[in-house]
C-alpha cells in the first residue's frame, strides 16, 4: 500500500522475517540501502530457529528473550560492502546489557556504526516513546568514528500528542550529517539560517547538546553505549533563560522511557524465574 501511494513499483514478498532469510527477495544478493522501521522489543522468537543462520546474524543472537538486536543484525547483514541502513529503534538498544551490548561493541569495533540520532517522544502514532534512529555503513569511511546527534528538542507540535519535523528541521539535521561527511550541504527547505547559527563557517564542529563525534575510544569508555546523550551533552543556558516547558517534556521522555525499560526487566525476571522454577521442578 504505502509503494501504491508513493508512485513506487516493488517486489513484495509475504515471510516472517525471523525466520525467513531476505534472500528470498534476491537469491542472496546484498542490497545497497536498507530502511526499515522494525516492532521494538519483541520476545519469544524462536531462536533455536535462527541460530545457525550465520549469515544473517554473524556475530550471534542476543541470549535476551528480546528481538531488537535480531533485527539490527538481519539490516547489517543485509548489506553489500559499501551499503547503508537507517531504522529505528527503540532507546533502550542503545545502552542494553550483557549479551547485548558484546553484540553491539562487535558493530562498533568493525566500523559499521555512522550516525545515532536521538529524537523526541509523540513522533510515531502507536509508540509515544522517544527513539533512536541508528545509521550503519560498511563503506567504513569512517570507521574510527561516530556522530551523535541529539535532536530531541527540534521538533514541531502537529497536535496535543504528536509531533514531526518541519522541512527545515528534517534538512538541518540532514546537513549535519552532511557536514560530518564532508559533503555539500543543501538549503532547498529553509535550513540555511539554522545552519549559520550553528555552524557558520560551513564545517562541522562540536556543539554541547546538539552533536560531537567520538572516536571508538571514547565509544569504549562509555561501556560501548550508543545514546547520544552520553556523548552530547547539555546546551549551555543562561540562569534567565531557563526552559520550564522543554525541561518538563525531557523530564516526562525520560520517565516513560524509564519506565518502559522496567516493564521489559519485570517481564525477564518473571521468565527467569520461571525457567527456575521449572528446572526445580524437573
Amino acid at each position: 500500500m504505502s509503494l501504491a501511494v508513493h508512485g513506487l513499483s516493488g517486489d513484495v514478498k509475504e515471510a516472517n522475517s525471523y525466520y525467513e532469510s531476505f534472500p528470498r527477495h534476491s537469491e542472496g544478493q546484498q542490497f545497497d540501502f536498507v530502511m526499515a522501521n522494525p516492532p521494538f522489543n519483541v520476545d519469544s522468537v524462536d531462536k533455536e530457529r535462527i541460530k545457525d543462520d550465520t549469515f544473517r546474524f554473524p556475530y550471534g543472537l542476543p541470549t535476551v528473550d528480546n528481538a531488537n538486536y535480531v533485527w539490527i543484525s538481519m539490516f547489517y547483514s543485509a548489506l553489500n560492502d559499501n551499503g547503508r541502513a537507517g531504522f529505528v529503534m527503540a532507546n533502550s538498544a542503545s545502552d542494553a546489557r550483557g549479551s547485548e551490548q558484546t553484540l553491539r561493541q562487535k558493530l562498533v569495533d568493525d566500523g559499521a556504526v555512522d550516525v545515532m540520532i536521538a529524537i523526541s517522544s509523540n513522533f510515531f502514532y502507536t509508540v509515544t516513546l522517544p527513539v533512536t534512529l541508528w545509521f550503519l555503513d560498511k563503506s567504513q569511511e569512517r570507521e574510527d568514528t561516530v556522530l551523535f546527534i541529539d535532536a530531541r528538542d527540534i521538533y514541531q507540535q502537529v497536535d496535543r500528542a504528536h509531533r514531526d519535523f518541519a522541512p527545515k528541521q528534517l534538512e538541518f539535521i540532514a546537513n549535519i550529517v552532511r557536514l560530518y561527511r564532508g559533503e555539500n550541504v543543501e538549503t532547498d527547505d529553509g535550513s540555511e539560517a539554522l545552519l549559520n547559527e550553528h555552524f557558520p563557517d560551513g564545517v562541522y564542529a562540536d556543539i554541547a547538546g546538539l552533536c560531537k563525534v567520538a572516536t571508538r575510544t571514547e565509544i569504549a569508555e562509555q561501556g560501548y553505549s550508543l545514546n547520544p546523550g552520553r556523548y552530547v551533552g547539555v546546551k549551555p543556558r543562561d540562569d534567565g533563560d531557563f526552559d520550564f516547558e522543554g525541561t518538563m517534556t525531557r523530564l516526562h521522555d525520560e520517565l516513560a522511557e524509564l519506565n518502559a525499560e522496567a516493564e521489559q526487566l519485570a517481564k525477564r525476571i518473571q521468565h527467569n524465574m520461571q525457567e527456575i522454577l521449572e528446572g526445580y521442578s524437573e
